[in-house]
């Protein structure tokens, strides 16, 4: 149910693709209990020389970045278990591209069941039915 958006700084290819996505399929179904097999992810990869932070590229600064924001279903997860997955996802960002700016951020974005769902149906109407 959980869709993630992401950012990588870096080329394009198959294996960084997975890399990127059995991380992030990991901690969604470990940490935030997600169903791996409605988990979607889109990567979208960005030239480190069109990536900006302080008003230097960064291949400028010889670093990496990314940025993802993940959309579930508002309380169905704790401040302790978000703070978690925040952390481990940036060691785990770290671990994949190296070089990484301190400058990468995750938004765990919790959305109202009433507005929120897929294959037609909100999970406001799947938690009732």
């Amino acid at each position: 149910m959980p869709i993630l958006n992401v950012k990588v700084s870096g080329t394009k290819s198959p294996e960084l693709t997975a890399q990127i996505s059995e991380l992030l399929l990991d901690l969604t179904t470990r940490i935030l209990k997600k169903k791996r097999e409605v988990t979607a992810i889109a990567i979208d990869y960005i030239d480190p020389e069109h990536w900006i932070v302080g008003g230097k590229s960064l291949s400028e600064q010889g670093k990496n970045s990314f940025y993802f924001d993940i959309k579930i279903t508002d309380e169905t997860n704790t401040k302790d278990e978000k703070a978690l997955y925040i952390k481990e996802a940036f060691d785990g960002f770290a671990r994949i591209l190296g070089r990484l700016h301190e400058e990468s951020y995750i938004y765990v974005q919790d959305v109202r069941a009433a507005s929120y769902g897929y294959g037609g149906y909100t999970q406001e109407y799947r938690y009732h039915h």
